[in-house]
């Protein structure tokens, strides 16, 4: 597959991440942007992406990224898969194209050019999360094949599709979603990008070293 993926990463920003609960609750508006940031940063980064496309209605998220090469879609307002929808609309049918969920704070270039080359050999593939029940990213190798099945048991939905699941060790980024304080400490023992050390610690550098 010589095209460039375009992937669609669908962003709630402040509302989002509604599950995770920590010891301090002001912390959980300001991480959800930031985790969200850091996988667009790892995403934008990728030598294998060519469009980024991001679903979202937070006003913070947008201003983060102006002046970056993703490309804002609003979201409808209708939930998780309908704000994919929206996303999956602006692509062209016939290129290659995935959905992944940004709540990746340890998300690496690396780790999503690796899986995108494995995905690359099926029509249809996707990358369970590190619970292995759910999913963090979909992919086709035609976008109008791509249809979001993302939402309790997402997994087994995507599998009963069709897509193949991408083998990646518990410890890539790309399968650490955060979604309770464990999931965070995991994600920062594989280590989270700036924006999400910026929110944990407001002393923390805010550009990269």
């Amino acid at each position: 597959m010589s095209a460039l993926w375009s992937l669609v990463l669908p962003v709630k920003g402040a509302n989002g991440k509604s599950r995770l609960a920590l010891a301090d609750h002001r912390l959980r508006s300001p991480l959800a942007i930031a985790f969200a940031l850091d996988a667009i940063d790892a995403v934008l980064a990728a030598g294998s992406v060519g469009r980024v496309i991001v679903v979202t209605s937070d006003v913070a998220v947008a201003g983060a990224l102006h002046g970056s090469r993703a490309e804002l879609v609003p979201d409808p307002g209708e939930g998780l898969n309908a704000a994919i929808r929206a996303g999956l609309a602006v692509l062209e049918p016939a290129h290659p194209a995935g959905v992944l969920l940004a709540d990746l704070p340890a998300l690496t270039a690396h780790d999503l050019d690796a899986a995108l080359a494995v995905a690359a050999t099926h029509p249809l593939a996707m990358v369970p999360d590190a619970d292995g029940t759910g999913t963090t990213l979909s992919t086709a190798l035609r976008a109008d094949a791509l249809v979001p099945r993302f939402g309790a048991g997402s997994r087994a939905a995507h599998e009963q599709a069709g897509h193949v699941p991408i083998e990646l060790p518990a410890t890539s980024g790309l399968r650490r979603d955060v979604d309770s304080e464990p999931d965070l400490r995991q994600a920062l023992a594989l280590g989270v990008g700036r924006h999400t050390r910026a929110a944990l610690d407001p002393a923390s550098p805010a550009s990269p070293e």
